[in-house]
């Protein structure tokens, strides 16, 4: 398989996370990719390549189409590869194909369970999928198997506060990063000691005054 369809292994999530914060502002987009380290991230290459025209499109489309196949074929004939069945979970995530990633994580986990990474990502399947509750359960699960792991909780957080409108339990799940890596950052390089802040004084804020 060639290495440029190969996805990179990401430590769990998102893709893309935290942007502007307080509840009704931080943007759908941070529960895309959350990265305190380097290897949170699993976009394979072709993801990262500027799309000039809407031929590269097309080309790259055709690359993630033909590593799909192949990773189907895989699994296919060989239904205990774990890392198949992950590297075909995180090609189903990129593609939005949200049914398909589910079960491919879900296969995955049944093969080697303490992956708190996999774990993560079947999460945010599931928070996409419309099942947050689920969400909810494969995050703590990552967590129970590192409890050091701190994209599950961060993305616990962001299911509490958006899908159950439960700031303070958000925080509470935030704080317990903070208790591991006081110094923890969003995405945009902000620290979650900032955002936490900005979520508070939300809260406190009374609401604007209608017309």
């Amino acid at each position: 398989m060639s290495e440029k369809i190969k996805a990179v292994k990401k430590e769990s999530l998102i893709y893309a996370l935290l942007i502007g914060f307080v509840i009704g502002f931080i943007a759908g987009a941070i529960f895309a990719v959350y990265k305190l380290t380097p290897s949170t991230s699993h976009n394979p290459p072709e993801q990262q390549q500027t799309q000039q025209s809407a031929g590269n499109s097309v080309q790259l489309s055709n690359q993630t189409n033909e590593a799909i196949a192949n990773f189907e074929a895989e699994v296919t004939a060989r239904p205990d590869n774990v890392t198949a069945w992950t590297q075909l979970g995180h090609l189903y995530f990129d593609s939005n194909q949200v049914g398909k990633a589910i079960k491919a994580y879900t296969r995955s986990l049944e093969l080697k369970p303490d992956n708190a990474n996999v774990w993560t990502d079947l999460g945010v399947m599931y928070r996409r999928n419309k099942q947050p509750e689920k969400a909810i359960e494969s995050f703590e699960k990552a967590f129970s198997v590192n409890p050091k792991h701190e994209p599950s909780r961060l993305n616990k957080g962001i299911v509490l506060l958006y899908d159950f409108n439960k700031p303070e339990e958000a925080i509470a799940a935030w704080k317990e990063i903070l208790a591991i890596n006081p110094e923890a950052k969003l995405n945009n390089g902000i620290l979650l000691t900032e955002a936490i802040e900005k979520i508070k004084k939300e809260m406190k804020s009374p609401a604007a005054p209608t017309k």
